[in-house]
C-alpha cells in the first residue's frame, strides 16, 4: 500500500508596506494661505521701498489743490520734470521736512514775475494759472527776471501768499537731484489722480 505523504505547500506573500495617512487637508490650506500672505507682504514692501512712498501734506502752502494732513502717493522712479508736475523736495542743508510743490520752470528758462498784476510769465509768456488760490502779491529776496540754472526747477506753491518757494534763497530754484518723487495721487481726503496733467 503506497504511504501517503503529506505535502506542506507554502505560498509566499509581498509584504505590503503601511499605508500612510494623508497629510490634513487644513494644515495644507495653512500653509498655503501664509505663503501667499507672505508673498504678498514682500511685494508690497518692495513696491512702496522702491517704486512708490506714502507722504503727507504738512502746512498750507499748497492750497486749493492740497491741504494739511492730505496723504499722498509719489513715485520715487527717475523721471523727467516737467511744467505743472507737483513734486516733494528734500531741504538743502537743514534738517527740516521735505516740502510739497509745483514745477513752474525748468532749466533755462526765464522766469518773472509781476507783483503789481499778479502774473507769473516763463519765457515772455503770462501763464494761465486756474490751480492759484490767490493772486502771487508776495515777494521774497529772490529778483526778477531770473533764468533757471541748469539741471535745476523753479518752482512755486499753489497758495501763493503763504508759501516759501523759489521766490526766497531759502529754497531758490531746486536741483533736480533733491527731488524725491512726483505726486501720483491724493489718497485723502478723496481721491485725486494728478497723473497725465500738464502745464503751460
Amino acid at each position: 500500500m503506497r504511504r501517503r505523504e503529506d505535502y506542506i505547500i507554502e505560498f509566499d506573500y509581498e509584504e505590503s508596506e503601511p499605508q500612510q495617512k494623508p497629510p490634513c487637508r487644513f494644515w495644507l490650506y495653512v500653509y498655503d494661505f501664509f505663503g501667499s500672505i507672505s508673498g504678498a507682504l514682500f511685494t508690497v514692501f518692495i513696491v512702496f521701498t522702491f517704486l512708490f512712498r506714502m507722504v503727507d501734506v504738512d502746512g498750507d502752502s499748497m492750497l486749493n489743490t492740497l491741504s494739511d494732513g492730505d496723504w499722498l502717493c509719489i513715485s520715487s522712479l527717475y523721471f523727467e520734470p516737467e511744467y505743472g508736475d507737483i513734486v516733494i523736495i528734500s531741504r538743502e542743508n537743514t534738517n527740516e521736512p521735505p516740502i510739497v510743490k509745483r514745477i513752474i520752470g525748468k532749466e533755462n528758462d526765464v522766469i518773472d514775475i509781476d507783483f503789481h498784476n499778479n502774473t507769473v510769465s516763463v519765457n515772455g509768456k503770462i501763464l494761465d494759472e486756474p490751480y492759484v488760490s490767490t493772486p502771487t502779491q508776495r515777494s521774497f529776496d529772490v529778483s526778477f527776471p531770473l533764468t533757471v540754472p541748469e539741471n535745476c526747477v523753479f518752482v512755486l506753491g499753489d497758495n501763493r501768499n503763504h508759501s516759501l518757494d523759489s521766490r526766497s534763497s531759502l529754497v531758490g530754484c531746486v536741483d533736480e537731484n533733491r527731488i524725491l518723487g512726483k505726486v501720483l495721487v491724493r489718497l485723502t481726503p478723496e481721491i485725486t489722480f494728478f497723473i497725465g496733467q500738464k502745464g503751460h
